[in-house]
């Protein structure tokens, strides 16, 4: 591998890790990790397309066996 391929691998993936919040780097501790997910994770329970989904799966079934 030559240098340059190293430094376009290193602008790639510093390009990503600007324009994608969460996805990390070398000097993320575990906490700050840990709060990154949380928080896109509550971020996406707010969607309405996730309510609609929950709303689905959890209403009780209409039919109840004996």
């Amino acid at each position: 591998m030559q240098a340059s391929d190293r430094f376009n691998i290193n602008s790639q993936l510093e390009h990503l890790q600007a324009k994608y919040v969460g996805t990390g780097h070398a000097d993320l501790n575990r906490f700050k990790w840990a709060v990154n997910i949380q928080r896109d994770s509550y971020a996406s329970y707010g969607t309405l397309q996730f309510n609609a989904e929950n709303a689905i799966t959890s209403r009780p079934s209409s039919r109840k066996r004996r």
